[in-house]
């Protein structure tokens, strides 16, 4: 652990004079040096615009070139089927422009209630521009679950495409990919898996999940700020992607507009090769680990409220709960003062919110460079923070007792 955790500067920051724990992870994990180094490198020695008949422009080709192949192996796919983006939000909503010129008015799409909405907007906007039709699986709130039995209910005739999470951002469910495909192409449509929260967390084999799309974004897994699309290659060749007329019309290049972030997608490379140098067995073993320290020390404090499965369920190191008599925001800053960063709110995923029937949640969540002294010492803070709450609202009512 102390050898991973020396790759990220972030980890000397200190505040109130402790050492920061970062248990934001959810929202963007910290970037290991070996990242930084190389969007530097690129700016500073490579920086150009592709496809020129100079160094500096074959050297920009061969980098992305490099990151694509780097991102194949990641997913199990080809280097021609990966796409480079903004963000995951970004590319979905250009996939679904793409997709909505080949559908007709009353064609259907399934989103499910437990979706970032990430995965849900860019399909919704398809409703007004092209008279698709936009279902919604309903979620489980006792379980943090989709319903799969509605979801196979929803799907018929008209149905043209699943789009549901790898794995919930908000409540760290993992979501059952192979029945969603089973689902998808009992119907005859295709599956987009968004991975963003899924991809810190599991080994992604595109060929094995069976789907058509899967989107992320590098900045939840230590890379930069920039989005990655695999999409299956004979539909990557014949979707009417938006592109300009002189733009490439061949390979990943005919679904990427403009010129891309270059420095971000070195970046994306050198996110990749840090990942390939770790043992995703023990990281997964250390997750499940740290997802049952949470849940059961978090469940044993009185005014703590969880949701989501619990860890014997599928699920990813993230905890989200709400504290009786304060706000999601009270929570996070309280943590802040003990340097405890995490986040509140509802993550985008402003439907699992809104079907919990709380205001916020307060989210937690676990990277490569956590440690167990770092859960302890946030169950500890949440314990202190619980009962400085209870002790106020006993005040408070003998307060009001005594008028």
């Amino acid at each position: 652990m102390i050898e991973v955790r020396s790759h990220f500067p972030a980890l000397q920051r200190h505040h109130n004079g402790l050492p920061v724990a970062y248990f934001d992870a959810p929202g963007g994990t910290q970037v290991p040096r070996v990242v930084a180094e190389a969007m530097t490198r690129y700016l500073f020695e490579h920086n150009a615009n592709t496809h020129w008949a100079y160094p500096t422009s074959s050297e920009t080709d061969a980098i992305i070139a490099a990151a694509r192949a780097a991102c194949a192996r990641f997913f199990s796919a080809a280097a021609e089927e990966i796409v480079f983006g903004a963000n995951m939000t970004t590319l979905a909503f250009h996939l679904g422009r793409a997709l909505g010129r080949v559908w007709r008015a009353g064609d259907e799409v399934i989103v499910t209630e437990l979706d970032h909405h990430g995965n849900v907007a860019p399909w919704r906007a398809l409703e007004g521009e092209r008279g698709i039709v936009v279902r919604c699986a309903r979620m489980i709130p006792e379980t943090g679950q989709v319903d799969y039995d509605h979801l196979a209910q929803l799907a018929g005739p008209r149905t043209k495409l699943v789009a549901i999470g790898g794995a919930s951002n908000a409540l760290g469910t993992i979501n059952d990919l192979a029945r969603a495909h089973d689902i998808a192409r009992g119907a005859g449509a295709l599956l987009f898996v968004d991975a963003v929260h899924l991809a810190p967390h599991e080994r992604i084999d595109v060929r094995a999940l069976r789907c058509d799309f899967l989107g992320c974004s590098a900045y939840k897994f230590y890379g930069p700020h920039a989005g990655i699309l695999y999409v299956r290659r004979e539909l990557l060749e014949t979707l009417p992607f938006p592109k300009l007329d002189p733009a490439p019309n061949e390979g990943a290049e005919r679904a990427e507009t403009g010129t891309q972030n270059q420095e971000a997608i070195a970046g994306i490379g050198a996110t990749i090769q840090f990942l390939e140098s770790m043992d995703w067995r023990a990281l997964h073993d250390e997750g499940c680990r740290f997802a049952a320290m949470l849940w059961n020390g978090l469940s044993s404090i009185r005014g703590v409220h969880l949701y989501g499965p619990p860890p014997s369920a599928p699920r990813t190191p993230t905890i989200s709960f709400t504290i009786d008599g304060l706000t999601a925001e009270q929570v996070s800053r309280a943590l802040a003062e003990r340097a405890i960063f995490a986040s509140h709110g509802d993550f985008y995923a402003q439907t699992v919110v809104e079907r919990l029937g709380v205001e916020a949640l307060l989210r937690v969540g676990c990277a490569c460079y956590t440690t167990v002294e770092e859960v302890e010492r946030l169950l500890l803070a949440v314990d202190e923070i619980a009962s400085e709450s209870r002790t106020r609202v006993r005040i408070a009512n003998q307060s009001y007792g005594m008028l």
